[in-house]
């Protein structure tokens, strides 16, 4: 059909162009030219839709889908962000508590810190006291044995001098003489 509207078109302008020269020019208006414009324009743009409706058409449709698409894309982007801004202010509205929340359990762990701080100490504090108490108890057992040492010592000092007093010469010389038979006698 478009074919044929097509030449439809050629044909009408090709006779009006062979009508104008047989009529030859009139003074005036020039309806004729007029005419052979309104038809070239019409041949023109008939020509124009043959050819471009297609192109042209695709070309628009394609585009409203594109402009559809993003316009559901934005649509799209708007809910996400709208679901993110009030699941953010949910989180903000909820904040304080989560806050004081962290601040107890902090306070709570700090706590329980310090308290094994101070029950390591205390074990240590004993330790140290028990080992303290050790080393003491050693210090008096070494110095009752010092002690005992020395008392021995000054007793043993204290009764040579008695005996060296006490003791004559022949008294000696009797001594050393009565341990000499003694030992002969147990050596025979």
């Amino acid at each position: 059909m478009k074919p044929f509207l097509v030449l439809a078109f050629l044909a009408v302008s090709a006779l009006a162009a062979a009508s104008e020269e047989a009529a030859g020019h009139v003074a005036g208006i020039p309806w004729t030219d007029l005419l052979k414009q309104a038809v070239n324009f019409a041949i023109l743009v008939g020509a124009l839709v043959y050819f471009l409706k297609k192109p042209i058409s695709s070309f628009l449709k394609e585009r409203s889908e594109q402009l559809r698409a993003s316009i559901e894309g934005a649509a799209r982007a708007r809910e996400e962000a709208a679901a993110k801004l009030s699941g953010i202010e949910r989180r903000m509205a909820g904040l304080p508590n989560e806050i004081a929340g962290l601040n107890r359990k902090m306070e709570a762990e700090a706590e329980e810190e310090a308290q094994r701080i101070r029950e390591a100490a205390q074990v240590e504090i004993e330790r140290v006291r028990t080992q303290a108490q050790f080393a003491a108890d050693q210090e008096v057992k070494k110095a009752r044995v010092e002690l005992r040492k020395e008392a021995a010592d000054l007793a043993t000092r204290a009764a040579e001098e008695i005996v060296k007093k006490a003791i004559t010469p022949e008294d000696q010389e009797r001594l050393a003489r009565e341990n000499i038979e003694k030992i002969r006698g147990i050596v025979q």
